[in-house]
């Protein structure tokens, strides 16, 4: 089977560099002929890897056309450009095809999750399944071959078995699932979780409120997950509490980092004045605030980090709202 991954960033070139080991038919799209002519030429992606030398079997092209020959497409880009490469590709490809997702995030507009922007954008005679590849795990961390798992997601579990049985091998194992709506929301609002975890590392806070941070976010992602249908079970998962302790402690994590620089500073203006990459929470918070305010879902943290983010207020005040909100059991 070929598999063709679409976009050459941090994420689709490990993943990449995972299907050379695994000795797969595999070819890597980038829009950005830099960075292609330097994993072609120098087996490199200095961009995102600096110096880091990567499988010489990898082969990247600039032509989006390769996509016709794919049996299994892999979505390697950020949310915001996932309908956009979706309608790009829908001409080009074959019947039944595997999508694989590994974005983790809502659309912009329509709030939908990424499978739901999939199946709308593609036409259904060219879909198997969507596939959504998803877990704790660091782009940075599988180039260099450090042990990982993740998930495969998929409503058709045998589509979801062939994506585990590609991608394992020695340092990457893959679990399956179905629960897609518990899985990429859990995915999804991580990354704001990840902001206020270095929103509060920034401040000084040290161990003790990361714990009850990570915590209570797991129980907002819970509430938020199950209002929408997902199983109260795969937060306990690797999309869930795995990728929530990885994102809120990693300073590899760009939500985290971008947390960082806001509490550092006790003021998001820094942030906003000279952020230049694609920070998911920051969107997923926006997102997340209205529809839990439409729906009446209690998301303090993730209310707070809102706040921050779209009403400039102070990061050191949400801490302390945080800490004297009414009291209550654990888990009312």
């Amino acid at each position: 089977m070929r598999t063709v991954i679409v976009g050459s960033g941090s994420w689709g070139t490990a993943l990449a560099q995972v299907l050379c080991d695994n000795h797969e038919d595999v070819i890597l799209y980038g829009k950005s002929e830099k960075e292609v002519n330097d994993i072609n030429e120098h087996h490199k992606n200095q961009k995102f890897f600096q110096q880091i030398i990567i499988s010489p079997d990898l082969k990247a092209t600039t032509d989006l056309s390769v996509v016709e020959e794919a049996d299994i497409v892999v979505l390697a880009v950020p949310t915001i450009a996932i309908e956009g490469i979706c309608r790009q590709i829908d001409p080009m490809l074959k019947k039944n095809v595997i999508i694989v997702n590994v974005s983790k995030g809502f659309h912009p507009t329509t709030n939908e999750r990424m499978s739901e922007v999939i199946r709308r954008t593609i036409s259904p005679e060219n879909i198997s399944s969507v596939v959504s590849l998803i877990g704790p795990s660091h782009a940075e961390e599988v180039i260099i071959r450090q042990l990982t798992s993740i998930d495969a997601i998929s409503l058709k579990h045998e589509d979801a078995v062939i994506i585990q049985q590609m991608f394992s091998n020695d340092y990457l194992r893959i679990y399956t699932g179905e629960d897609e709506i518990g899985s990429e929301l859990g995915a999804a609002i991580k990354n704001v979780m990840a902001i206020a975890s270095g929103v509060l590392s920034g401040l000084g806070y040290q161990d003790n409120t990361r714990a009850a941070l990570i915590t209570r976010g797991l129980q907002e992602m819970i509430r938020y997950g199950v209002a929408f249908g997902a199983h109260a079970k795969t937060f306990n998962g690797l999309t869930g509490i795995g990728d929530l302790i990885v994102t809120c402690t990693s300073v590899h994590s760009r939500n985290f980092q971008c947390g960082f620089q806001i509490g550092t500073e006790n003021s998001v203006e820094g942030f906003w004045a000279n952020n230049t990459k694609t920070v998911e929470g920051v969107r997923t918070a926006k997102i997340v605030h209205k529809v839990a305010k439409e729906k009446n879902i209690s998301m303090p943290i993730c209310e707070e980090v809102y706040q921050i983010l779209y009403h400039n207020k102070e990061p050191r005040e949400c801490a302390y709202d945080l800490m004297l909100r009414d009291l209550k059991d654990e888990f009312e």
